[in-house]
């Protein structure tokens, strides 16, 4: 409720003045709103003068309540207020006018002094010189400016008692210091109470309720300023309207605000650039954002998280990294938000070297001990393949939260390292920590990753005792853990019980298991459901169609395609990256693209008769085409992770890791001859696929061959 109309009421009714109040005022509403506004941060010194200049009633009315000096203020300015320097020069003057205090008062917001302008301000009541309109703006700035709700309520009030409460220029500074406070439904009823509104009425009321999380409330006001006034709006209101269009995610309506801005010849203010730039990169379209970004003259940190982040989150992680190598280049100064941009966008490429780069900056910035960013830290080299960096910046965080430790346990998880995890978890509980959900996704995906089924099943059904109620992701694990190991129809049962509608994960997860045990039924069924839920993901039909092929059901296969086309859902073109000397090369299944293509498919070829030597059998089944066993073979070994091995070969000296990552799930043909390659060639080689991490060393995955 509005305490400067409650307040114009009581005092309306002190002195017998009939006046119009809004009906939804009662005393229940004024006195716990009254008790809420005032009793924790009103300045007694200040209100006593303003109740002086104002109304009796205010102070009495605190008299009544008992209000002690309260300490919404430092000591310091309680000082000021009652032994104010320039009130003691302002007493010798001997003709105290308007025009002095104004002056003053103006002088002091413009240097940002703003204990002072309440000094001069209350001198000037004390004085007996009533208050024009001119003063009140940078006296409700000031208030906004000291974060005291109390004061700007009293001032408020002033204004109102001294017959202000028309004058449009007053009021929409009382609408921006209201949203400045958060009190959105203050500042609505003070614009709805306005008979004339100009572009500065709606701009303040309009950008309150984007900052303060209004999105749909600002844009309704927006739409009926362009429909009901003749206000044309200035480049604050489409910067306002534009972030709450970003925070929908309604890029065409944003494109609209960006055409308007064009019309009205503002698409050169900075501020516009920012926010355009910010929509754009936020909402995907990131070349549209990195040119408008190239065209800001200053770019300031938020601008530089906006589009870095932008970058991360939109499949364009590599540009994230580059952009913010070039953000250090140029001495721009990153925040812990950019660096957790910059972090997510390494962990995504994988590459470890990257990875050391950032690690290194951190280490030499103010932000090595903040714990959000060490947490990303690990999470990023757990990602990047390296379990025993990850482990050692865990280990010298002085004071692990339970992210941290989660953040390691996901580490082991992702890695498939299931004794690590649980060790970890019971460490975690010795130190008195209480694991949260995402500790237990880690926990139960490091079992399902390991095939430690007994186990997984007892830490699931604990859950409870730990205060945790299990999620959708945490069934999800389960039925994959399930799943993986061949218990197929204990799998299913388990879906039939759940408490909550299986979703797609969970489905997902049945399905992939039919994958690998052939059960063509189930996998059917299991299929059905996702395609019901998720019809236009490529991925569940490529399952299908996989669990078809292995039963040589190539007619089925067939169907599977048509039903793909049908639906209008296309496959999602593997491809395979791998980090040499800090520059990552991708390729794609036959890919010739590159400049040493020659040399990469001499290598294919020179691997592929060491294999044959080694008694390497091909597995055909992966093959998805009703091909003859030589044309699938030749399928098989062009590969993308097969090329990347390949091009890593001959692009680095005996013995050096290669670190590959794959946007797909490797295929059981791939995997099984890299586990020989990495014994012929004696080298480890690191592959992080869509689902976790194998780790290729001496003939051995460290999957077991459990993926």
């Amino acid at each position: 409720m509005m305490v400067i109309f409650l307040i114009t009421k009581l005092c309306c009714v002190e002195s017998n003045k009939p006046k119009t109040v809004p009906c939804f005022l009662d005393d229940f509403h004024f006195q716990h709103t009254f008790d809420a506004n005032f009793s924790s941060s009103l300045s007694l010194p200040l209100l006593l003068h303003l109740s002086f200049a104002a109304s009796s009633f205010i102070l009495s009315l605190l008299a009544k309540r008992g209000f002690q000096f309260l300490h919404s203020f430092p000591a310091s300015v309680e000082c000021y207020l009652y032994h104010s320097i320039a009130d003691q020069l302002l007493d010798e003057m001997p003709q105290l006018k308007f025009s002095h205090f104004s002056n003053a008062i103006r002088r002091h917001t413009k240097k940002r002094s703003f204990v002072q302008v309440l000094q001069v301000y209350i001198s000037m009541l004390r004085h007996g010189i009533r208050a024009n309109g001119s003063t009140f703006p940078s006296i409700l700035k000031a208030c906004t400016e000291l974060t005291s709700l109390s004061l700007g309520l009293a001032i408020h009030a002033h204004a109102i008692l001294l017959g202000f409460e028309a004058a449009t220029f007053i009021q929409n500074g009382i609408i921006v210091m209201y949203a400045k406070f958060g009190k959105i439904d203050v500042a609505r009823e003070v614009f709805d109470e306005l008979s004339e509104r100009n572009v500065v009425s709606w701009t303040s009321i309009i950008s309150g309720c984007a900052h303060n999380g209004f999105a749909l409330e600002a844009i309704k006001i927006f739409k009926t300023m362009r429909k009901d006034s003749d206000v044309i709006p200035d480049f604050i209101a489409l910067v306002s309207v534009l972030k709450a269009f970003t925070d929908v995610g309604d890029l065409e309506q944003g494109r609209c605000v960006h055409a308007l801005a064009l019309k009205f010849g503002l698409e050169d203010e900075p501020d516009l650039l920012v926010t355009l730039t910010s929509m754009y990169a936020k909402c995907g379209q990131v070349h549209t954002a990195r040119y408008l970004f190239d065209q800001v003259p200053s770019v300031d940190v938020i601008l530089w998280n906006a589009m870095i982040s932008g970058y991360a989150k939109n499949g364009h992680a590599d540009e994230a990294v580059v952009l913010f190598k070039k953000m250090i280049t140029w001495k721009s100064r990153p925040d812990s938000i950019t660096l957790r941009s910059a972090i997510l966008a390494c962990a995504q490429v994988g590459s470890l070297e990257a990875a050391r780069w950032i690690w290194e900056f951190v280490r030499e910035s103010e932000f090595r001990d903040d714990t959000f960013v060490n947490t990303a830290i690990i999470d990023m080299f757990a990602k990047c393949g390296s379990m025993v960096i990850a482990r050692c910046i865990f280990d010298n965080i002085p004071h692990k939260d339970v992210v941290v430790w989660s953040a390691m346990i996901m580490g082991y998880g992702l890695h498939g390292q299931g004794n690590e995890a649980i060790s970890l978890f019971h460490e975690m509980v010795q130190s008195k920590v209480m694991p949260n959900d995402v500790t237990f996704i880690g926990l139960l995906s490091a079992c399902k990753h390991s095939g430690f089924v007994e186990e997984g099943r007892k830490y699931f059904y604990s859950m409870r005792d730990h205060a945790v109620e299990p999620r959708h992701q945490h069934y999800a694990c389960i039925v994959d853990l399930l799943a993986r190991s061949g218990h197929l129809d204990e799998a299913y049962e388990f879906i039939r019980g759940m408490p909550m509608a299986p979703e797609v994960t969970v489905w997902g997860a049945l399905l992939n298991g039919c994958r690998i045990y052939g059960h063509v039924e189930l996998g059917k069924h299991a299929a059905e459901q996702v395609f019901a839920i998720e019809p236009h993901n490529a991925g569940h039909y490529v399952q299908l169609s996989n669990i078809f092929a292995s039963a040589r059901m190539w007619k089925d296969v067939a169907n599977v395609r048509v039903l793909m086309k049908e639906r209008g859902v296309n496959k999602a073109t593997g491809f395979s990256s791998i980090d040499v000397n800090g520059k990552l090369q991708s390729f794609f299944a036959g890919d010739k693209s590159h400049p040493r293509s020659k040399e990469i498919f001499a290598m294919l070829g020179e691997l592929e008769g060491m294999l044959r030597k080694s008694g390497f059998v091909p597995h055909t089944d992966s093959a998805l085409h009703d091909l003859s066993p030589e044309e699938m073979e030749e399928s098989l070994c062009n590969h993308s992770e097969r090329i990347a091995i390949a091009y890593g070969l001959i692009s680095t000296t005996p013995g050096t890791t290669l670190r590959i990552t794959k946007n797909l799930r490797a295929c059981v043909n791939c995997h099984s001859a890299t586990k020989f390659i990495s014994k012929l060639v004696k080298r480890e080689i690191v592959v992080r696929d869509a689902n976790r991490f194998h780790h290729f060393k001496d003939g051995l995955c460290s999957c077991r061959d459990y993926w």
